[in-house]
């Protein structure tokens, strides 16, 4: 098991990778590339950027192919096309992950008592949810690569709700386990997601750890004063953090992993630390402090990587 976060193509990455210990990487962005469904010539270009990977002692652990909705109309056709070059591509390098949002129909109604639009349960759309997917997962399967959707709950607040993802609860999961005869639909896991949710990821991982094809590596707070305050619906209650700056037991979450099978990464999922995190010259609204922006301008990302690292690396060295 290595250490890596998420990168695009650039060979620059993989320098700064390799210059401060990172083993692997999940390739996102992959759509806005030479090797992305527009192009006809894609190996060329594919098997270079492995091959700068590979010199540099980094491994492609996952292709991230599309974060949005394919099970929107209007991003059905990019979607598709997004993910079947993608499993083409790890097909083609010997990558076993494709990874995405596996999206959700969004439906709305009437409510009975206050008149306003809601959304239809997603569970009502499963026939749809299979319709799309189960043929794509096919196609993954006979080319030896597997399917895993991250379970970002995408709502407000970090819950479930008004969200565009049919994957983020569990309970969800079991439904798609059960019912679509396809072993190589799976998880790209992330604690954050879980905490967010008060779930505990390490019972999780004893549960659906054999569907465990992929790992972000993220973090996450529970501000329980602010909880207690204003309950769950307020800014600040919840926030995502950079691994070992959160709440996460890190060493039961690797050692659940292992006692799974797991057999792939630790990938870290930057951008979200109200801290370790590149601000704007504009702070964001959920940790301005009395209008004063501390943080203005300042670029901590890289900084946060690193401290994730040397959280994560101290159980997983020697283990490959």
């Amino acid at each position: 098991m290595r250490i890596g976060f998420l990168a695009q193509m650039d060979t620059g990455r993989l320098d700064w990778a390799a210059k401060n210990k990172f083993g692997s990487i999940e390739w996102i962005g992959i759509e806005n590339t030479h090797c992305g469904p527009k192009h006809k010539d894609w190996k060329g270009p594919a098997s270079e950027f492995a091959a700068e990977a590979k010199k540099r002692k980094i491994r492609i652990s996952a292709i991230g192919a599309f974060y949005a909705n394919p099970l929107d109309p209007k991003q059905t056709d990019t979607a598709k096309a997004c993910f079947l070059r993608a499993i083409e591509v790890a097909h083609h390098l010997g990558i076993k992950n494709v990874a995405g949002f596996s999206g959700a129909v969004i439906e709305v109604e009437t409510a009975r008592w206050g008149g306003h639009p809601v959304y239809k349960p997603f569970e009502n759309f499963m026939p749809q949810f299979r319709a799309f997917w189960e043929p794509i997962a096919k196609i993954a399967a006979d080319k030896g690569v597997r399917l895993a959707f991250e379970h970002c709950a995408t709502g407000a607040f970090h819950m479930p709700v008004m969200g565009f993802n049919f994957m983020g609860k569990p309970a969800m999961w079991e439904r798609v386990f059960n019912e679509i005869p396809c072993e190589n639909i799976g998880i790209e896991w992330d604690a954050s997601h879980l905490i967010c949710q008060f779930i505990d990821p390490v019972n999780n991982i004893h549960k659906f750890g054999s569907r465990i094809f992929h790992v972000h590596a993220k973090d996450a707070y529970v501000n329980h004063h602010l909880l207690a305050e204003y309950g769950i619906c307020h800014p600040g209650v919840i926030e995502h953090r950079m691994p070992g700056l959160g709440q996460a037991d890190w060493s039961e979450i690797v050692h659940a992993l292992f006692r799974a099978g797991y057999d792939s990464d630790l990938n870290i999922e930057g951008w979200h630390d109200p801290v370790y995190r590149d601000h704007a010259a504009e702070q964001p609204a959920d940790v301005k402090s009395h209008g004063v922006d501390r943080q203005a301008g300042q670029k901590l990302e890289e900084a946060g990587l690193i401290v994730a690292r040397k959280c994560l690396e101290q159980f997983v060295e020697a283990t490959e």
